[in-house]
């Protein structure tokens, strides 16, 4: 933010270059100043949204800046206005670990709820009411902001919280996002900010318009449109796209060495929000409102709700927050969210439809999904025209029938859904919904177990099985073959050159060679990734073996369990009930999976294709480890970041527990420890240990 005096002399310093551009005589010592003019330019038009000059006049002051640093190469600087352009196409996004994890925020949807999440946090803070601050939910993509030294160190997508996708280069591009930011005048040497990109109503029509002149498919709505760009390799679409960003939260931070005192910034987390506005960020300090007790907050939230459509971007909601930064520490997280924060959604968005037909896809587990296909109807800026109906049952329960009248609602303002048949306009042509008995793409007899509500193909050769469980290995979040894809699987399976998993690692690459679209590079590509692959960690590929029941974290407890793959053969469903957060369903799947011929061979055919099937971290750190203890981190720590600390423990065949409780061994307390260290003084079994303890412990175990 800047002053009227500074405003004044950069209006003036403006006026000035402009004068000397016309002469064509800008000297080259008036290139910090420069700088500074368009910088300030930037922020009037990016943040404040009231521009100063013509557009036509930025760009000549800018295309000055660009001949003199051409000119000078040895006085570019990295926050120079030049320097947020890229060179050429980013070949890939490396995965960067955040300072912090980006946990989801715990959902309310109606007033009971959010008194019901205050009692809690009242109780647990041992207040008669707490101070909240309440800002709008933005409805965009998820981005972690790194700074050091006052300079953006990097940028990351959310990613699975814990890890996110490298995108610096791209959100370079987003002139809201500053190359530099102060954070030394408040005391601060390292940061990481969160926030979100998005695109406005008004971008987002007008990229739309751009994209039909051109005979392509325009985007389906602000949300995906921002999404989507962030891992865009051409860094000069992204610019295009004309996204914008909010930071809206400071998640970590180092201060300076040698600082005495912590700003007064930090103690409030709207006083945050006003600093991040002060040093050039876009914030919602417009939009947030600080309130005293609940009922306050429910309030502005209903009001809010009614002018959402008055607001230049999407938001499906509000957020709110504790605003004390101390009473957040000492409220804590659970290992999902944040116990000081929540997410108040609005009601959803509804639309009325006919329903034309129903299809019927086959997932990779065999289950059947019945996929309402309704006459287009806009509901929160997106077109529906599909809905899922889930199984049978909720055909039946709805009542649903061919040529209804249907009231659809967007859950969350993203997942369509028919809350209901409006039957008392039918006129007698509608027809029963008949599901299926037989598989709609092998046609092999479909099976209901008496437990489940779902029809399943239970033919282990069907094709649309087949091709799912291959789209799923290949997937990002399991064996992250990036050149591959939903397209590419299909058409690869449909022309007969893949068949099965391990089909993948046997790809004759000069018949691919001869398909329309894959040159060299692609072929290049494409054998690279596959390649690659094969060094993937365990945990990843016991997810992408697609087990009923079995996602990412149990894959990685599977994972902890064994030495090899196969180990999991030799595991009784007793035993698997054992580990941690299995039940009887996912035992029984993993037991029947690991007992199923057709997937032991599978397994085999993988491992002599050059897959790594063993643990390597367990097998490395067996002796002389940490030997499965576990342990939770508390306060500041001063001696490396928390996700570090963790990194050890891991690293070291420690386990990590998101609370207090008889399980903990080692509660490793920082500066500043909250209500963790309390609960943990009145537990017996748990040892309390510094920073320093646990470095020496860790340097025990590895002696």
């Amino acid at each position: 933010m800047h002053t009227p005096e500074q405003t004044r002399i950069q209006q003036k310093l403006t006026k000035d270059f402009l004068k000397q551009q016309v002469a064509g005589k800008i000297p080259i010592e008036s290139i910090d100043d420069l700088r500074s003019v368009l910088k300030f330019h930037e922020y009037r038009y990016y943040i404040m949204s009231d521009p100063l000059i013509a557009d036509a006049e930025y760009d000549q002051l800018y295309k000055t800046l660009e001949r003199l640093e051409s000119e000078n190469p040895q006085l570019v600087i990295p926050d120079s206005p030049t320097q947020r352009v890229a060179k050429g196409l980013t070949k890939e996004f490396p995965t960067v670990q955040h300072l912090v994890p980006m946990l989801s925020l715990e959902n309310s949807y109606n007033a009971e709820d959010l008194l019901d999440w205050d009692r809690k946090a009242r109780e647990l803070a041992k207040l008669d009411q707490i101070e909240y601050c309440v800002e709008p939910k933005f409805d965009g993509a998820s981005i972690s902001l790194v700074y050091e030294n006052d300079m953006l160190l990097r940028a990351a997508t959310r990613g699975d919280g814990v890890e996110g996708d490298e995108i610096t280069t791209n959100i370079k591009q987003i002139r809201s996002v500053p190359l530099s930011a102060r954070f030394s005048e408040y005391g601060i040497q390292l940061v990481e900010i969160r926030g979100e990109v998005l695109m406005s109503k008004a971008s987002f029509k007008k990229y739309n318009e751009q994209l039909t002149a051109q005979n392509l498919s325009v985007l389906a709505n602000p949300r995906n449109a921002a999404s989507g760009s962030l891992r865009i390799k051409d860094s000069a679409e992204v610019k295009r796209r004309n996204l914008e960003a909010f930071l809206y939260n400071l998640s970590y931070h180092v201060d300076l060495p040698g600082a005495k005192e912590k700003s007064n910034a930090l103690d409030k987390h709207s006083a945050t929000l006003d600093m991040l506005w002060n040093l050039g960020f876009r914030s919602p300090v417009k939009e947030k409102k600080v309130f005293k007790g609940i009922q306050a907050v429910i309030d502005y939230v209903l009001a809010f709700e009614k002018t959402r459509d008055d607001l230049p971007y999407e938001i499906d909601g509000m957020v709110v927050k504790v605003d004390d930064i101390d009473l957040q520490d000492r409220l804590g997280m659970t290992t999902h969210h944040p116990r000081w924060a929540i997410a108040c959604k609005f009601k959803a968005r509804q639309g009325t439809s006919k329903l034309r037909n129903v299809e019927y896809q086959v997932g990779r587990t065999g289950s059947i999904t019945p996929v309402a296909k309704i006459d287009p109807v806009p509901i929160g800026g997106v077109t529906v025209t599909s809905v899922s109906l889930f199984n049978e049952d909720i055909i039946r329960e709805k009542d649903l029938m061919i040529g209804d009248t249907v009231l659809v609602e967007r859950a969350g303002d993203v997942i369509p859904y028919i809350v209901k048949s409006q039957a008392e306009l039918r006129d007698g042509t509608e027809k029963p919904i008949q599901f299926p008995r037989n598989c709609p793409v092998c046609s092999h007899a479909l099976v209901k177990p008496p437990e489940e509500a779902a029809w399943r193909c239970v033919n282990p050769a069907c094709p649309a099985t087949v091709v799912e469980r291959i789209i799923h290995f290949v997937s990002k979040d399991a064996m992250d073959i990036r050149s591959f894809g939903d397209a590419n699987v299909r058409k690869f399976y449909e022309l007969g050159l893949l068949s099965s998993i391990p089909g993948i690692y046997k790809l004759d690459m000069e018949k691919i060679s001869a398909i329309e679209g894959f040159g060299k590079k692609s072929i290049d590509n494409l054998a690279a990734a596959i390649e690659k692959s094969k060094q993937q960690p365990l945990h990843r590929i016991i997810y992408g073996l697609g087990i009923r029941y079995v996602g990412e974290t149990t894959a990685k407890t599977l994972t902890n369990a064994v030495s090899r793959l196969k180990d999991l053969q030799d595991f009784s469903v007793e035993q698997l009930l054992t580990l941690e957060d299995i039940g009887p369903k996912v035992a029984g799947s993993v037991f029947e999976f690991f007992h199923t011929p057709d997937n032991l061979l599978m397994i085999d055919e993988l491992e002599k294709m050059g897959m790594v099937l063993s643990n390597s971290k367990k097998q490395s750190l067996q002796a002389g480890s940490l030997n499965g203890q576990t342990f939770l981190f508390t306060g500041t720590l001063t001696h490396f970041t928390r996700s570090v600390a963790e990194e050890m423990v891991e690293a070291n065949g420690g386990k990590l527990l998101g609370g207090v409780s008889s399980k903990l061994n080692y509660l490793v307390v920082g500066e500043d420890a909250g209500s963790k260290l309390e609960k943990a003084k009145k537990i017996n079994t748990v040892k309390v240990i510094s920073e320093q303890e646990f470095l020496k412990l860790v340097e025990a175990n590895n002696a």
